[in-house]
């Protein structure tokens, strides 16, 4: 994924939506985090979308097949990024598996300031 790109100028609303996903509900995943994705890239209401995995959301990512093919359909068909809190896959011992899955991981929290300090738009789940 790469550094975030700065912040929209003056007067213009960023495009980017990032979704802060840490809620391991499975029903929680896949209608509100995976169809929000789909259709908000779908109908255009966003340039760009990326998912987040954030805690418990890395280990339900592993275990669940039916979110992974959701996860896979969103990327390939259209264009949603999944990245994944580095610290957490450490210490659920979920590295090689979110990599295996190609969801980048890195330290999320500097990344997670930056979104929060700019106002840039974010949906927690």
């Amino acid at each position: 994924m790469g550094p975030l790109p700065p912040p929209a100028p003056a007067g213009e609303k960023p495009r980017h939506l990032h979704i802060l996903w840490t809620n391991a509900d499975p029903t929680a995943g896949k209608l509100m985090v995976m169809m929000y994705a789909r259709y908000s890239m779908k109908n255009g209401w966003w340039d760009k979308c990326t998912v987040i995995l954030w805690g418990a959301t890395v280990q339900l990512m592993l275990e669940n097949q039916e979110l992974q093919r959701e996860m896979n359909a969103l990327r390939d068909g259209y264009g949603v990024e999944f990245a994944g809190c580095i610290t957490c896959a450490r210490e659920l011992d979920a590295v090689d598996g979110l990599t295996a899955l190609d969801v980048e991981l890195e330290p999320w929290g500097p990344h997670l300031t930056r979104l929060l300090q700019t106002g840039a738009p974010l949906l927690t789940v």
